[in-house]
């Protein structure tokens, strides 16, 4: 089984509903996605209602990526800049695959779907590059790295996952030219 990616799919309630679940077992499953275990649909709510008011004003895409059932499986946001030095790139954010997918090589998909979006749909043009940041003490950097992502920043201590246990900020850029 393959999942099937979709950019900018129609939003109603399924598929709310399906990405605030996503969201909510990735979370739970330790995937660092903005939140620390345990948490409720409730708690990340306001986060994904965040995207989808993005969404309807034109500044972020959503990528997503259904299982053979048509269940939300994996997701990604693309971000465009306002500022206007830096509309050159996008920013990949909230990258999640469901935690039982995986191991199936379905978050290296993702990462081609985010990099075809950019590169191909409409509403890409000139967009030079991916930028993203991701937790440290993850092993997600190498992840990101096996995907083409150069790592090009680092804050030491940047995000507090608990008292006591503060992870590195890592940048990370996927050259599209």
């Amino acid at each position: 089984m393959t999942l099937t990616f979709e950019a900018d799919p129609a939003v109603g309630p399924a598929l709310r509903d399906g990405v605030l679940s996503l969201w909510t077992d990735v979370s739970n499953a330790g995937g660092a996605v903005g939140f620390v275990p345990p948490v409720t649909a409730e708690e990340i709510r306001p986060a994904l209602l965040r995207h989808l008011v993005d969404m309807a004003d034109g500044r972020t895409r959503l990528l997503v990526g259904r299982d053979g059932d048509g269940e939300v499986a994996a997701t990604a946001f693309l971000t465009f800049n306002t500022h206007p030095l830096m509309r050159h790139w996008v920013w990949l954010y909230t990258v999640m695959v469901h935690p039982r997918h995986q191991g199936r090589g379905y978050g290296r998909d993702l990462m081609a779907a985010a990099e075809r979006t950019a590169r191909t749909a409409p509403g890409f043009e000139g967009i030079e590059a991916i930028r993203l940041t991701c937790r440290g003490g993850t092993g997600v950097d190498a992840f990101y790295a096996g995907c083409g992502y150069k790592e090009v920043g680092r804050v030491p201590g940047a995000i507090r996952v608990a008292p006591g246990d503060d992870r590195d900020d890592v940048v990370m850029l996927l050259p599209l030219r």
